[in-house]
């Protein structure tokens, strides 16, 4: 009995180790790699500094990363014989960017630390390093990803939002990964630095239904009836290159781009949420900062699951 009962403590302890081991942590790579998100924040500021918008392409990034499998770096897995890319999936194909960014951040660091630092990782702190960069909030981000061998492209067509969701579909699937109808809201803010594609949005602007007739004259501009699918517009006409709360201001405007946008001021139970943002910047940047680290979580790989790749964009 005493054997049994000391080899139990003895499997708790490890248990307990390789919980503890597994916990992601803002100070993971402080010993075996201190220079890394330096690294990184030097590519990511490089990136934007030449192109205003990809500081949007890249929170988006990480973003549809984590939705899908967690945020474990497959959506950056290319096509191969036994992988089915996520960037082909419907929500990310020609649409989703930043793909060289990544690995240009990735090269940078395994030139100081080589097979230490995960794609995954890179990804989050690319997503904080941009929003910083534009005026956004900043914020501690919690590291020990590793990432993927496997993608999903079925999954990233049924578990990314898509721009024609309604309210209750959206909540629910903010939900499934265990962000709150606030955190929905408050990740959505970002959209103030987006850009849609003309196809996201011709519906909307061409229905008389919740829109600021003005705005949706402006809007058929670069977007005609037919044609011009890829033509881009901001989401915020008003200030799109800056991280601010204009976009939940346009919201109670009726001047959302997408349908997706608008439904979360139209009558229903995130109204209050937009309002509140709309009046309170800094609640709204605090309030994002605290989404994008839960959003950060979402079922990581940790402790020996998973690998480090040595590009991004390819299984080791």
């Amino acid at each position: 009995m005493a054997a049994k009962a000391a080899a139990s403590f003895i499997f708790m302890l490890f248990f307990l180790s390789t919980a503890c081991q597994a916990k992601l942590s803002s100070s993971f790579y402080d010993k075996s790699c201190p220079n890394a998100e330096s690294a990184i924040r030097t590519a990511i500021s490089a990136a934007i500094a030449r192109e205003r918008r990809m500081a949007a392409s890249l929170i988006r990034l990480h973003f549809h990363d984590c939705f899908v499998q967690g945020c474990d770096a497959s959506i950056l897995l290319d096509e191969t014989s036994s992988i089915q890319s996520e960037k082909t999936a419907g929500p990310n194909n020609n649409s989703v960017r930043g793909y060289e960014v990544i690995e240009k951040a990735k090269s940078e660091v395994e030139k100081i630390c080589p097979g230490v630092v995960s794609c995954a990782d890179i990804l989050a702190v690319a997503a904080r390093d941009a929003s910083a960069y534009v005026g956004g909030p900043s914020w501690a981000v919690k590291l020990g990803r590793r990432d993927s061998t496997t993608a999903s492209r079925d999954l990233a067509n049924t578990d990314l939002p898509a721009f024609t969701a309604s309210l209750d579909t959206l909540i629910s699937g903010f939900q499934k990964k265990g962000l709150t109808a606030r955190d929905m809201v408050a990740l959505s803010g970002s959209h103030t630095l987006g850009q849609a594609q003309c196809f996201t949005f011709r519906d909307r602007i061409y229905s008389p239904r919740n829109i600021d007739a003005g705005f949706a004259s402006t809007r058929k501009r670069r977007c005609p009836l037919t044609g011009g699918q890829a033509n881009l517009a901001p989401l915020d006409l008003v200030t799109p290159n800056s991280f601010d709360n204009n976009y939940f201001k346009n919201l109670m405007r009726n001047k959302g781009l997408l349908h997706s946008d608008q439904v979360l001021f139209n009558g229903g139970s995130t109204d209050s949420i937009v309002t509140e943002y709309s009046r309170n910047p800094a609640k709204f940047s605090s309030d994002f900062a605290s989404a994008m680290i839960k959003m950060g979580n979402i079922h990581p790989l940790t402790g020996s699951a998973g690998q480090i790749r040595r590009i991004c964009s390819a299984v080791n």
